[in-house]
């Protein structure tokens, strides 16, 4: 599968990323993980630190399938609002889940000073504007129910939005306690480490058949098997040409990358910046004062026919975003890519075993808060392959079969 179109911006962040070797020999391990983006980086560095015997492969270089496309926006709110995930899966279930991600925010902007590569990782607020005036009640919900069970929020009214940037909208619910990163130099630097942990990693390894054993599962490669006790597969959006989710849907997205901005605009605390619209627009600015925009999700189509949208949709991720900031008149996209992008139906991701596959657990990420979910994936499997119970793998099982509640915006 081709992930990515057109040129992303991130090789240039990190001119000489690790180097690893291919795979040309058996060996053993305790835990294999197939996959070196962002849900393999953080598997491997949280079982790097419990000591187990790991591999890591990726079948191209590490970093460079879906992460690639990333645009490195870390929140504690998600495509699926609290409100929502509450109705859907009540109070408990759908709290626990915006804690997780809570919890997981924090220990993501704690990685910096434990990592040998800086990953770009730093604090961010949030701004959710209301798209129409329509969704302002559920916005206000919305406000309460996270302030109720703990999270940070304030309701902005249009005169408080005004006077904090550049545009008007009719609502607004601002919120600190969230983050930005780097994705490459993230994935890479978590690798690095876990590789100077004893972690061993294989690039341009591709995994060509599995034998599913009573004690393990016997991975074969074009040069070599692997036998392990467990396999970790962090394929991405790939893992649906291996197993097929029916709640999980593909669809294509675009992004951007600004030259560097001059005179920065009336931008509140270079807050991260998104709507109640679905599909949804979002914006925010890099360490290096360029601005990134995002959006203009369609449906899944060819590599070639994305690669040819990447112009157009480029250009109106740029008028929006000017649209928004009108000091910002003339600017130019220096980078514009178009991604696979995958979600599920009830708005959560996908995490744990399957029954079909013995030994094996699966990091699916899907939505716009991925790298969010990879971090607490990685801290559920771990815990769960050292012998630890985690019952709340329930709330994100494979074979789940909750009924999602409509979500055409912020559910009231």
């Amino acid at each position: 599968m081709k992930l990515i179109s057109g040129q992303v911006p991130w090789e240039n962040t990190l001119l000489h990323p690790p180097v690893y070797p291919v795979l040309k020999e058996d060996i053993t391990c305790d835990c294999l993980i197939v996959g070196g983006g962002m849900g393999g980086a953080m598997m491997s560095y949280r079982m790097s630190l419990s000591g187990a015997d790991t591999v890591l492969i990726d079948k191209r270089a590490v970093g460079s399938g879906s992460s690639h496309g990333n645009t490195g926006l870390l929140q504690v709110s998600n495509d699926k609002p609290l409100t929502s995930c509450m109705n859907t899966f009540g109070q408990e279930n759908g709290v626990l889940f915006y804690k997780l991600c809570q919890q997981s925010v924090k220990a993501i902007l704690e990685l910096p000073g434990k990592l040998d590569i800086d990953p770009l990782i730093m604090p961010r607020s949030s701004l959710l504007y209301a798209s129409v005036p329509e969704d302002v009640p559920a916005l206000k919900l919305e406000n309460e129910n996270l302030i109720r069970h703990g999270f940070d929020s304030e309701f902005w009214d249009e005169e408080t939005i005004r006077s904090h940037y550049s545009f008007s909208k009719p609502a607004a619910l601002f919120s600190r306690g969230d983050a930005e990163t780097n994705p490459l130099r993230t994935v890479h630097s978590l690798i690095d480490k876990a590789h100077s942990r004893g972690v061993r990693v294989y690039e341009h390894t591709q995994a060509v058949k599995y034998e599913y054993k009573a004690d393990g599962v016997v991975c074969h490669t074009e040069n070599g098997r692997i036998f392990a006790k467990n396999v970790v597969f962090a394929m991405g959006y790939e893992t649906q040409e291996m197993k097929k989710d029916r709640g999980a849907v593909l669809i294509n997205t675009y992004a951007i990358m600004t030259e560097p901005v001059q005179n920065f605009p009336k931008w509140h605390e270079r807050s991260l910046i998104w709507e109640t619209a679905r599909p949804y627009l979002y914006f925010r600015a890099t360490m290096e004062g360029r601005l990134i925009a995002g959006g203009k999700d369609e449906e899944l189509t060819t590599s070639e026919r994305r690669d040819i949208r990447v112009l157009s949709q480029s250009q109106r991720l740029l008028e929006e975003l000017v649209a928004l900031f009108p000091e910002l008149e003339g600017i130019e996209a220096e980078y514009s890519w178009g991604a696979v992008f995958g979600s599920t139906r009830d708005g959560l991701p996908y995490i744990g075993p399957h029954p079909e596959y013995p030994h094996c657990y699966f990091i699916e990420g899907y939505g716009g808060n991925g790298t969010v979910y990879s971090m607490i994936a990685a801290e559920l499997l771990s815990d769960t392959l050292a012998g630890k119970v985690r019952p709340e793998l329930e709330l994100f099982s494979l074979t789940r079969t909750a009924k999602p509640a409509p979500s055409p915006a912020i559910q009231g």
